[in-house]
């Protein structure tokens, strides 16, 4: 083949040399509009994994590049005049000047052709001078060719919210350095680390407002290198930073980050009467954030799979189909995790009021790749110090105001004390109001169907009860109506007679008297999702005609029909909300006198409540439509008048959807707004999930991809949140609690699966915390104990999923 890479960066050089390696018939020419020994920025970073990626691709270049690395294991944080060190990262960084010249020179040796000093400005031109069959386009951010197929390539560029300028420093760091400085206007940031023998990388950012705030936008490129050098002071030791951007002009050397991701990636032209394809390749297909050193690794790793899906044989658009398909997954991982990264450092100030061991792991954690085991694989005692450290009680009671790491609570206290292993973040006690909860795990609220009139059955004192038994701190009810036109099918349980109340009282009596779980009822109307068939038929569409029951009205803020098969809802009049927030006043009394520990308000997923917040359904022209506060005037109205009746020592929480996912919809920022107004109301906890609110919603999935919305309400509104959806392992749990994004971790799934699911964790993690305190499974006898109560409970509660079968 004649393959031309239009751009001389790491993509297009290293593709370059494998395509030469794999077949020395190749004809393949690199063209760079800068001179051999132009680069712009200073070091980039590896990880060991990508360095075994080199090696097994050519170990030649990766042997030259593994030499001319500086390695290092450690990241070091240094925040509000304390340090916190951690070992294991394993790291490498070279200078880009330097990897630049590894991978010429070895293009050079395999007889790939070097075309420097060539601007090009019409792809299809040089295509056609040097006969190209195949056309990388390995341009950089910036591409030219990207932007010229546009209409193909469907790119989205967006400019995250910080500026960032990339410096350099004779200062040698002997670790991967976060330095956090806080001034009159704000926070900034400085990642530094050394990439040769005498220099360093050092590279500054802030969000855009505090930039802005101290005149940055108006210095000479010189007075802002000075600010830096004198809020960084301290970490420079009299070092000077450097510039190797000079051709840009004044406060343009700092940048906002541009977030790149490309539909497609393969454009087809003809040239020279033959159909060539125009591939993207590196930062010109998509871009991660620097806070994540993936840049460099992403476009190494496209020309590797590029060059060795060649290697099959296959044809031409095949292979090209094949390198879009599998690289466009795995860069969109990539950046889910960088968009996490970035986010964490957009919004330093959400963790600030953190002692520096909890914001250091959440640092360490941030993108959410990393997780708590792996953090022990990394620095075993480092991790033991910082379990022992939340465990002791030795930082404040939970977010409010604070964002402070969460109480771990006497129990906890003393085992630490006693010198015993440290307690795993997950088995940690959590006090609110005047209830103590064991674990921070939670059976989430799901719906069974299996109800009579809303009257629950056996199938739910199994059910709930073999979860109780399980190792669950709360096990949560399904959403239950206050009245019967607000179930969601005709099997979902409902609370307002006395046989509701008296089969909800035996299940509440059985979790209390068998376990040392507490239990939680879930109340809400299904609004304009109701009236629908139970989950294992077709769930969310209306009730077939002619079967044993027929559909009944339904209500909703405004008359905005669920989906094109749903009923259109009668918007809510003034006399149906006064009489519906009677009706949860008396089953919220139902539900104390029944025995329950926990309420909780649904206001999420599009159900009645829901339909009042989101603006996707709620077009009133009254006091209860327009703004995010009018929309929320009537749920709060419903909780205030709930919280009254509820008693004054039990919890109360709220579902929110905190994101509709949707064009026009509720945003992360609306949550916010939504959470503090239910913080005001009186509300203790933020159940926080997002989506189905309307049959548009388009999620991005992935683990735990709600909890960046419970970490944003829990330290920016500063109130107890509940992470939920995607939350699988125990290793997600204790990540997310030892990092305080949540104060609990809501578990469907996992205990559908397993309703002993906490049990079996706890037993696992057995032979690291061998003295567990007695609230929550002291020893093996205990465990072993509480394993044999749920087993006669499990049994039971198969056979009744096989009944339901």
């Amino acid at each position: 083949m004649h393959i031309l890479c239009l751009g001389g960066g790491p993509a297009g050089l290293y593709f370059a040399l494998l395509m030469k390696l794999q077949n020395p018939a190749h004809q393949v020419t690199v063209v760079e509009r800068n001179r051999p020994f132009d680069t712009f920025g200073w070091g980039v970073v590896l990880s060991d994994q990508t360095l075994g990626n080199l090696r097994a691709a050519d170990p030649v270049s990766a042997q030259l590049i593994g030499d001319a690395f500086n390695h290092w294991d450690d990241v070091e944080v240094f925040f509000k005049g304390r340090s916190v060190r951690s070992g294991g990262h394993g790291f490498c960084g070279i200078g880009r000047k330097r990897l630049l010249n590894i991978l010429q020179e070895r293009c050079l040796a395999l007889g790939v052709a070097l075309v420097f000093e060539t601007d090009v400005q019409d792809d299809q031109a040089i295509a056609a001078q040097y006969q190209a069959d195949l056309v990388v386009a390995s341009d950089g951010l910036n591409s030219r060719i990207r932007n010229r197929y546009a209409d193909t390539f469907q790119p989205d560029v967006e400019l995250r919210a910080c500026r960032f300028v990339w410096l350099g420093t004779r200062k040698t760091f002997d670790a991967f350095t976060f330095a956090f400085e806080q001034t009159d206007h704000g926070w900034f940031a400085a990642h530094a680390y050394k990439f040769d023998d005498n220099t360093s990388t050092f590279i500054v950012e802030t969000p855009e407002a505090v930039w802005k705030a101290h005149g940055l936008d108006q210095m000479s490129q010189a007075d802002g290198i000075a600010f830096c050098e004198r809020l960084f002071a301290n970490y420079l030791d009299g070092n000077a930073l450097m510039n190797n951007a000079t051709h840009v002009r004044g406060s343009a050397i700092w940048i906002r980050f541009p977030r790149v991701v490309c539909e497609r990636w393969v454009h087809h032209e003809t040239i020279n009467q033959k159909r060539v394809p125009i591939v993207l390749m590196g930062d010109a297909a998509h871009t991660a954030h620097f806070s994540i050193g993936s840049g460099t690794k992403l476009a190494l790793e496209d020309a590797i799979d590029l060059a060795t899906e060649f290697s099959t044989g296959h044809g031409m658009d095949q292979v090209l189909q094949a390198y879009e398909a599998r690289r466009s997954v795995e860069v969109l991982k990539i950046q889910n995790a960088a968009r996490n990264s970035t986010e964490w450092f957009e919004n330093v100030n959400r963790y600030s009021g953190m002692q520096i061991e909890q914001f250091a792991y959440s640092l360490l954690t941030r993108s959410q790749r990393i997780s708590h085991e792996n953090l022990r694989l990394r620095d075993a005692k480092w991790l033991e110090g910082y379990e022992a450290w939340l465990a002791g009680g030795r930082t404040d009671a939970g977010p409010p105001q604070s964002g402070a790491a969460p109480s771990g609570g006497s129990a906890a206290g003393n085992a630490a004390e006693r010198g015993g292993h440290p307690v795993p973040p997950m088995l940690t006690p959590f006090k609110v109001r005047g209830i103590e909860l064991k674990n921070r795990v939670v059976c989430s609220p799901m719906a069974t169907y299996s109800a009579v009139d809303g009257v629950p059955q056996d199938f739910h004192l199994v059910h709930l009860g073999a979860r109780a038994l399980g190792g669950a701190a709360l096990v949560m009810v399904e959403m239950t109506s206050p009245n019967p036109e607000g179930r969601i099918t005709p099997a979902c349980t409902g609370l307002w007679n006395d046989a509701q109340e008296a089969a909800f009282k035996r299940i509440v009596d059985f979790v209390h008297g068998q376990s040392t779980a507490k239990i939680g009822l879930q109340l809400g109307h299904s609004g304009p999702k109701g009236s629908t068939q139970v989950g294992w038929e077709d769930a969310d569409e209306p009730l077939p005609a002619g079967g044993p029951h027929a559909n009944w009205p339904v209500l909703s803020a405004s008359a905005v029909a669920y989906g094109e098969q749903n009923q259109t809802p009668q918007a809510m009049t003034h006399s149906h909300m006064e009489a519906l927030r009677q009706q949860f006043v008396d089953a919220t009394r139902r539900a104390a006198s029944a025995g329950f520990d926990w309420l909780e308000l649904h206001c999420a997923h599009g159900y009645l409540l829901s339909s009042f917040i989101t603006p996707l359904t709620n077009l009133r022209s009254d006091e209860y439509g327009g703004s995010i506060e009018k929309r929320c005037r009537y749920p709060l109205e419903v909780f205030r008048a709930m919280r009254e009746v509820w008693p004054a020592h039990l919890p109360m929480s709220v579902r929110i959807s905190a994101h509709d996912w949707a064009p026009g919809g509720n945003t992360p920022d609306d949550a916010i707004v939504v959470a503090r107004l239910f913080k005001a109301a009186g509300c203790d906890v933020i159940d926080v999930s997002s989506g189905q609110t309307t049959r548009q919603a388009k999620p991005v999935y992935g683990r735990m991809y709600q909890t960046p919305f419970a970490d944003r309400i829990r330290n920016e509104v500063g109130i107890q949140t509940i992470a939920v959806g995607a939350i699988s392992e125990v290793d997600h749990v204790n990540s997310i609690i030892a990092a305080g994004r949540a104060d609990l971790c809501a578990l469907a799934r996992p205990h559908l699966a397993d309703p002993a699911w906490t049990l079996h964790e706890a037993a696992k993690l057995q032979s690291r915390a061998v003295d567990w305190p007695k609230q929550y499974l002291s020893g093996r006898d205990q465990l072993y104990r509480e394993l044999s109560k749920q087993k006669e409970a499990l049994a039971q509660t198969e056979r009744a999923q096989e009944a339901i079968k």
